[in-house]
């Protein structure tokens, strides 16, 4: 009764009625994202993985129908007929689970990118477990694969282990019970049919390596990977220090910054998708499938309060020593694997609700960004004010950034928003006041060379000056502030008295 209840208590505004889709796309807000610590898929309400760059989050996508819903590949688990799901993730982990209820019966769909105890496999490994709940319900199965923007071929060839699909220098290979009945298999995808009873537990797992021998696991290990995985997430969130207010909300925030944590390298990438337009139809929609200097130290911070020392180490050592390494001027983001950004290039995608451009690489990758001076800094005292150590390379690397900062911080740049127009931004010039005010503060203290301590504090003060002469305006903010009064007003807020 108690697990019962938990399920309605968090499924109140997670019930849908027979997911709908609008032009063949589902609703961003409604996916779900399953990952490894080395690629991330994301699942719509009516089963279908319609995102998954196999083996890699860069890598080409094995599935990508969130971009074109006529031609992108995708992976679909449905009921027949009509129904209506539950879905939640399970307490502190990143399995996934959606119950889907029909009027003949239950059966519940626990999904995972698998992993071990000891770390990542060193293939793709992704399972769906379909399990019976009460009285039948029927299924289908639906594997379309993705032609990287019809630049590949995918074939299928029949092998003494099973059929395999060759797409470019991918193997993939679906390996499922045996209840699961196929009534097509070809080159482009397979179509297949089963159903839950009572007790009932068909596993499909789809497996996937790169330019390298696929190995092919028995259906019970894979089975218990599933578990083994949930128990590694909650080890992981067992593990953190944070023990604030709105923790339920804070934990599952830091578990959705996992999935952005390229175990591989350390790099954290900005997100896990490409192309996912600001507003339908707008030209806002960009590939941040890279590790940005600004978003990577912002996530280490979190890591840092919410005491996850080896994930803020590990991605602090990669952006330092990724820094170092194309220095000494800082890009403003590096693939995971710490090389160069390619630039954009357009893919002939549909984009998802005929948003366009599709993209591939990112034109920001050499802006000017003053604003990273003061991620670095800022994210290097927090890392030692926390107990930590630098490393001398480390240590000459921040000192580097603060003379960089105190030569450059009048220039024009293109602002935490990397507009294409180069010009003066308020947030811009603080962050260049936080670097160097960081960097006195972790000179006074010891954690890196003094000898240029003064000019870093004259400059921080005129940095002050400046802002205080041209980032404010009296006359704009009685504008602002006139029309928000005028917006309170026409709303039925009562009215508030200038401070």
């Amino acid at each position: 009764m108690e697990q019962c209840a938990n399920w309605i208590a968090i499924m109140k505004t997670n019930t849908k009625i027979t997911p709908q889709r609008t032009e063949g796309y589902a609703e961003l807000g409604d996916y779900a994202a399953i990952g490894e610590g080395r690629s991330v898929a994301l699942i719509a309400p009516d089963g279908a993985i319609d995102w998954w760059c196999a083996p890699n989050l860069d890598s080409a996508p094995l599935f990508d129908r969130i971009l074109d819903a006529g031609n992108g590949g995708f992976f679909q688990l449905e009921p027949v007929g009509a129904y209506h799901i539950q879905r939640r993730y399970r307490e502190n982990s990143n399995v996934l689970e959606t119950r889907f209820i029909t009027e003949q019966g239950e059966a519940l769909l626990t999904e995972s990118l698998n992993s071990t105890l000891a770390g990542r496999l060193p293939w793709s490994e992704l399972a769906r477990r379909v399990e019976g709940i009460h009285g039948e319900v029927n299924f289908c199965l639906t594997l379309r694969i993705g032609t990287v923007a019809e630049t590949i071929s995918p074939w299928l060839q029949k092998t003494p282990m099973g059929n395999v699909y060759h797409i470019g220098p991918l193997l993939a290979m679906l390996h499922t019970s045996p209840e699961v009945v196929f009534s097509q298999y070809s080159d482009e995808g397979v179509r297949g049919r089963f159903h839950t009873r009572p007790g009932s537990r068909t596993l499909i797992a789809l497996l996937a390596t790169e330019n390298e021998p696929l190995a092919i696991p028995p259906l019970d290990k894979i089975d218990q990977r599933i578990e083994t995985s949930h128990h590694a997430w909650r080890d992981w969130v067992d593990n953190l220090g944070y023990c604030g207010v709105h923790r339920d909300h804070v934990l599952r925030s830091a578990l959705a910054l996992k999935f952005l944590w390229y175990s591989p390298s350390g790099a954290l990438a900005a997100a896990a998708t490409t192309s996912l337009p600001e507003g339908f139809g707008g030209k806002k929609n960009y590939d941040y499938r890279y590790a940005w200097v600004r978003d990577a130290c912002l996530i280490i911070k979190s890591f840092v309060y919410l005491g996850a020392l080896e994930d803020c180490k590990a991605a602090f050592s990669w952006l330092s020593s990724t820094i170092i390494r194309h220095g000494p001027e800082m890009q403003t983001c590096y693939t995971l694997t710490g090389e160069n950004v390619p630039d954009e290039r357009y893919l002939p995608l549909h984009g998802y609700r005929g948003s366009q451009p599709v993209r591939v690489g990112n034109n920001a990758h050499d802006q000017r960004q003053l604003s990273m001076y003061g991620d670095m800094l800022a994210t290097a005292a927090l890392f030692v004010n926390a107990g930590h150590i630098i490393d001398i390379a480390t240590s000459r690397l921040l000192i580097e950034l603060a003379n960089q900062c105190a030569d450059r911080w009048r220039c024009l740049d293109a602002g935490i928003w990397e507009l294409p127009e180069q010009q003066h931004y308020t947030h811009s010039k603080m962050a260049c006041w936080l670097a160097l005010d960081r960097a006195v503060a972790l000179a006074h203290d010891g954690h890196i060379e003094p000898t240029w301590q003064e000019r870093w504090q004259r400059e921080r003060d005129r940095i002050s000056d400046w802002v205080e002469n041209h980032c404010w305006s009296d006359a704009r903010y009685r504008l602002a502030h006139h029309d928000a009064r005028a917006i309170f007003s026409s709303k039925g807020i009562p009215d508030f008295k200038t401070p």
